[in-house]
């Protein structure tokens, strides 16, 4: 039964991985083609004024990058994952051996509300894609209706938790559990933008890539060991298709994440934090902020960035958010993305612990 259930995880893991890996070329030539990048680069900080600070940047570190890397990689992710996840299901109807039977991880209970989540983020951050890059839509969508968005989705799923799989508490490590009635909707919003305005993080080659592969790594192992297969098999399959997008990412990056695959990881990771939880028997909810700490860090230091300037009048850190700032202090790229690769294992670890507890 062990070795059945490993084999589930690891072979869609291993296929999303190999299948990113080939698609990645055909995507490539059609992003270069079209010239799927910025055609303007005008960076506007948090406060709404020119990013002088990022400016000197991006002309030095990243000199040209903006105008000449092609956006929409995370297409690659998602398309790799819909792939894998559709074709197993398929293979298990039409070759219905007991081996492609097991293999199927496509449950109404455990895979459907994150697949729905990773789709729906992705078509939205795909749509706000194609305005970044055309000449006259230098921001995409307006970050207000992005927020609109994020909330109206994580809205729906909130109350779907609720409403359909009776989530009303989450676990609290060492006290049990903290019940919340219908308040876990607006909890699961909050922690869906909160979680979202972490993915500005996809701004150095190689640093999300890595990032998101770790916490979605560490919900594989915490889904697995709670007897959450099929939640499991999707984790891994999605670490896989990051694996792969990471791989053509790396310095100097093929292609760049951006919206289309941020809001669906993002807000996907919301989903299976609290699939984890009560759901679970575990406290996949508690375990996100050590999980996902680098996008809380990322976060946080834009938060103490905005509030600072205005009751301060001065900036805390050069740039926001955090990892901009190391680059303006003279840390090279690749310095601060394997850096954070490391605090991220780290961290995905000690949340697994977490998670896991009792």
């Amino acid at each position: 039964m062990i070795t059945s259930s490993i084999i589930k995880v690891f072979i869609p893991a291993s296929a999303a991985f190999v299948m990113g890996i080939l698609f990645a070329p055909i995507l490539t030539h059609y992003l270069y083609k079209h010239r799927v990048w910025k055609k303007t680069t005008q960076k506007i900080a948090l406060d709404g004024k020119p990013a002088v600070e990022f400016e000197k940047i991006r002309t030095t570190i990243h000199a040209g990058t903006e105008t000449q890397t092609p956006r929409m990689g995370g297409i690659l992710i998602w398309g790799t994952v819909v792939f894998v996840t559709v074709a197993i299901w398929v293979l298990a109807r039409v070759v219905p051996l007991p081996f492609m039977e097991k293999l199927d991880f496509l449950s109404r209970s455990q895979t459907w509300v994150p697949l729905f989540t990773l789709i729906a983020g992705a078509l939205i951050g795909l749509a706000n894609d194609f305005l970044d890059i055309h000449p006259s839509g230098e921001r995409g969508i307006r970050l207000r209706t992005r927020l609109l968005f994020v909330t109206l989705i994580s809205g729906f799923i909130g109350w779907w938790f609720y409403a359909k799989l009776g989530m009303d508490a989450i676990g609290i490590p060492g006290d049990g559990t903290l019940y919340l009635g219908a308040l876990i909707v607006p909890l699961f919003i909050l922690v869906s933008i909160s979680l979202y305005a972490g993915g500005v993080i996809d701004g150095i080659d190689g640093l999300a890539g890595g990032i998101f592969s770790s916490a979605f790594m560490a919900y594989a192992g915490i889904a697995y060991f709670q007897n959450q297969i099929n939640l499991a098999a999707f984790c891994a399959t999605l670490t896989g298709a990051i694996l792969a997008f990471l791989w053509f990412n790396i310095p100097p990056a093929r292609f760049w994440m951006t919206e289309t695959g941020t809001m669906g990881l993002t807000l996907t990771l919301a989903v299976i934090a609290f699939m984890t939880d009560t759901p679970g028997n575990g406290f996949g909810v508690a375990a996100l902020p050590v999980i996902a700490f680098p996008l809380v860090v990322t976060v946080l230091s834009n938060v103490i960035q905005v509030v600072s300037k205005k009751v301060r009048g001065k900036k805390v850190f050069l740039i926001a958010p955090l990892h901009h700032h190391f680059e303006a202090v003279g840390w090279p790229s690749y310095k601060v993305t394997m850096r954070y690769w490391i605090i991220s294992i780290v961290f995905a670890i000690i949340g697994m612990t977490i998670a896991l507890v009792k």
